[in-house]
Order: C-alpha cells, then structure tokens, then sequence
C-alpha cells in the first residue's frame, strides 16, 4: 500500500468515525431534524460546486422517482433517524449499531433476490443480535434508551434498503454522481423542516453549527471521494477494509472531543456485534461487500 492509498484509508475511518461525535455535538444546539436538514444543505452546496466545475450531467428524467426514493431512505430516514438515535445513545455505541447493515442487508438480498443464506449468515446475524441486547443493556438501560436504540436501528435498515436496491443505477451513473443526486433529493425532503432554521442557527452555540458544517462537508462528501479513489485503485473488497476500523475510532474520537468513556458491557458488546458482522461475509458474496461501502454516519 503506497502513501496515497494509506491516507485514503485513514481519511475515510476518521472520517466516518468522527460522524457519531459530530452528531452528538450538534445535537447541543439542534434538533435531529434541523441538524440533518442543515447537514445535508452543506453537503449538497458542496456538491453542486463539484458538479458544476466537472459539469456533471443531471439523471434522466424517468429516473427522478426512483432517486428520490434513494434519497429519502439513504439519507433523510437514515440522518434523521440517527441523530434522534443519538440523542440517548452515545456516539461509540451508535457507531456498533449501525455496523449492523451486513446483517440486514443479507436479510433484503434473500427476500427480494433469492440469494442464499447459509448457516455462517444465520450465525452471524444471531450473534449479532446478542450484541445489540449488550450494547443496548451497558448504555443503561429503560425504555427511552430503548427507543434511541430502536431509532438507530431503523437508520441502519433504512441504508440497507437503499444500498441493496443501487446497484443498476450505480452501474448506469458512477458512484459519485449518484450519491450526489441523491443527496440532492434527500435535501429537498429535509426542507419540509426549513421552518425556524434560522432563528436555530442564531441561537446555537457556535460549536454546534461548526459540527453541523463540519457533517455535511466531511463525512457526507469527503469521505465519499476517499471511497471512489480506493475502489478505483484496488477494488470494493480493498475500500472495505476500512471499515472494520470505524466503530474503533468512533470511540477513540467521542472520548477524545467528547468526554465518552464507554462501559464494559458496551465494550462487550461491540465486540459481539463485530464478531457477529464479521460472520455474515463467510459467504463470500460481492455484492454485500460492495454494499457495506457505504455504511457511513
């Protein structure tokens, strides 16, 4: 690995290991709604000046519905379901959660396409599942924990959903300009909650809008580049690799910029639910690894 791909790699785990810490702070100053909303602003801002100076070509017309669907469920349920997640669950324990995606995405894959899940998937999946019920019990307990983690938990099978369903438009657009439309259409959705956006900006520390930008220029665009010029250079299965290190340093980063000192049992946990992760790729399918590339924050 030469320099270049090395530092691809670290961007792409701090980057997205910042993301659940950087929801968190936000969340000091907004609600879920208007931090997805103006997270997802900046990063379409952002994008529309890459598209203009690469003159990216709009989709096809008879396309729009269905990325408008991607974009709701990729990245307005997603965003939105995790920051109100976040909001009674810390950062390093919403990162092991959301790195539950393999194991749904397998599960939509067999309902919708048929595809084989062996006694690794199962395995994997239930084990899996033991380690959520860790997480969710170290984090503390009660049933308003219990709807954090049931909120982050959808946000994981909202992505699922979308990155299961890409894969022909992917093929048709190139990864980048896909994510950008429907980033694009995830903002428009998100404007429906426009209202009182300003006077929230005006109220909120600075550090908590400073977060806000920081999520939709970063772990929302940058972090997606890294992606692509990994991928180019050596291929999904490479890129992937990357991400068995992002609950990692999701915990390192929200001890370090938030105080975050996880408990056993959230250890304990984390580690089941990885094991567990790790299980459901014995199978060897492609299309779940190039999938996974996505899970993000």
């Amino acid at each position: 690995m030469n320099i270049r791909m090395g530092a691809a790699h670290m961007l792409v785990i701090l980057l997205w290991g910042s993301a659940f810490a950087g929801i968190r702070h936000g969340l000091e100053g907004y609600s879920p709604e208007h931090l997805s909303f103006l997270r997802l602003l900046v990063g379409s801002m952002a994008l529309v000046c890459y598209g203009a100076v690469i003159k990216m070509k709009l989709p096809e017309i008879k396309d729009w519905p269905v990325i408008f669907l991607f974009g709701f469920l990729g990245f307005a349920v997603y965003q939105t379901a995790l920051s109100f997640g976040e909001l009674t669950v810390s950062a390093g324990a919403a990162s092991l959660l959301v790195s539950t995606s393999p194991v749904f995405i397998g599960l939509l894959g067999r309902m919708f396409f048929q595809e084989r899940t062996g006694k690794w998937y199962w395995s994997g999946a239930s084990i899996s599942m033991v380690g959520i019920f860790f997480i969710s019990f170290g984090a503390g307990g009660g049933l308003e924990l219990g709807i954090g983690v049931l909120f982050i938990l959808i946000a994981s099978l909202s992505e699922s959903l979308y990155f299961v369903f890409q894969k022909d438009y992917l093929d048709k657009y190139g990864a980048l300009p896909f994510t950008a439309y429907t980033i694009w259409a995830a903002t428009i959705f998100m404007a429906f909650f426009s209202p009182g956006i300003v006077s929230q900006i005006s109220e909120a520390p600075l550090g908590a809008t400073i977060s806000a930008i920081y999520l939709g220029l970063f772990p929302t665009v940058i972090a997606y580049f890294a992606i692509a010029y990994i991928t180019a250079q050596s291929g999904a299965s490479e890129a992937a690799s990357s991400l068995y290190l992002t609950p990692a340093a999701s915990f390192l980063i929200a001890w370090i910029w938030l105080g975050e000192v996880p408990g056993i049992m959230t250890i304990a946990g984390g580690v089941i639910t990885l094991i567990g992760v790790s299980l459901t790729y014995f199978k060897g399918r492609s299309e779940m690894t190039e999938s996974s590339l996505n899970i993000k924050a």
